[in-house]
């Protein structure tokens, strides 16, 4: 596997290669995590990432550190009722994903750290600025123009007579509807034409297939939420059926079944939002620190899906690639 970094502007200067924070003598820090999906507990993946660094930040779990794992299981008018769950339990901070639960997070006013998946926290008026966040929220953030150019090149890398690309995105998230318009624009740009098939629930996919199968795309761009996230098979279904290449922004997409995905490490996030947590637990008010962006992009190619869906990954774009499976 290979890594390529470049800069990401605020943040630039790695929280994680500063000296450690040794935890406060007598007291247990109470950590709270909450998704739209499932919980980030300790044996999870970002579970195990935010122990790790916290710990070597003398935060350290079943001494001084507790954690209260939460998810909504996809219901995200769960969220504000776990949210306050959390804050009756006095958690000191909370580590979250998904725009629904930053903003559930803001009402509550508990000391947020936003690990993934906010869309662009400016735009939707979740913060004042990147540099100065203010209130109770700090986290990790990325810039989603950017990304969706660089989304949309790669799939017309793979498909170079790409002229047509279907989006799905849940219109009732306003984090995703922002990537969306970003990605439109950026499609546009291109001279891309847009199939927009916003999604509000389950059912909304098959009006969405129907859709894709009455005009045909010439490729799909699926944007990340817990809607899209929990029907994912079913959208990696339809394309292999149709042998329509697809691109999505993590990747665990990718390992999971779709052809290829671009976007933030989620393993680099979830260590910085570690170090966000630790200066919270010092004492550092969440809204004082600024919003960082990711330095690592990697490019994910499933090659054991562009073969049963006889699509042929060019060179080119192998060549590019940061991890392939097959």
């Amino acid at each position: 596997m290979r890594r390529r970094e470049f800069l990401g502007g605020l943040g630039c200067v790695s929280l994680l290669c500063s000296g450690s924070v040794v935890a406060q003598g007598g007291k247990t820090y109470r950590l709270g995590t909450l998704t739209p999906i499932v919980p980030i507990a300790e044996t999870s993946p970002g579970g195990k990432i935010l122990i790790k660094v916290l710990g070597e930040r003398g935060f350290r779990l079943g001494q001084n550190l507790s954690l209260e794992p939460r998810g909504a299981a996809g219901d995200v008018a769960k969220l504000p009722s776990l949210i306050a769950d959390l804050k009756s339990r006095s958690v000191d901070a909370i580590v979250i994903i998904g725009y629904p639960t930053a903003m559930a997070a803001k009402a509550a006013g508990v000391p947020t750290v936003a690990a993934s998946g906010i869309g662009d926290p400016v735009e939707t008026r979740l913060i004042e600025s990147l540099a100065h966040p203010g209130g109770n929220i700090t986290g990790i953030s990325d810039v989603a123009a950017t990304l969706s150019a660089k989304r949309l090149a790669l799939l017309k890398e793979m498909s170079p007579k790409l002229t047509k690309v279907a989006m799905l995105w849940n219109k009732d998230d306003l984090g995703m509807t922002t990537r969306y318009q970003a990605s439109a624009k950026a499609a546009q740009a291109l001279g891309l034409t847009v199939q927009a098939l916003g999604v509000r629930e389950p059912d909304d996919f098959d009006e969405a297939f129907s859709v894709m199968s009455g005009d045909l795309p010439d490729g799909i761009l699926m944007v990340a939420d817990a809607l899209t996230i929990l029907n994912r098979k079913r959208v990696f279904e339809f394309a292999a059926v149709r042998k329509l290449p697809a691109i999505y922004e993590n990747d665990d997409f990718a390992r999971d079944g779709g052809l290829m995905s671009y976007g933030p490490d989620v393993s680099e996030c979830f260590e910085r939002a570690a170090a966000l947590v630790a200066r919270i637990f010092s004492g550092a008010n969440p809204g004082d620190l600024p919003f960082e962006q990711p330095t690592r992009y990697p490019l994910a190619l499933n090659l054991k899906t562009a073969k049963a869906t006889g699509l042929e990954i060019p060179p080119t774009l192998l060549a590019l690639a940061d991890e392939v499976i097959e």
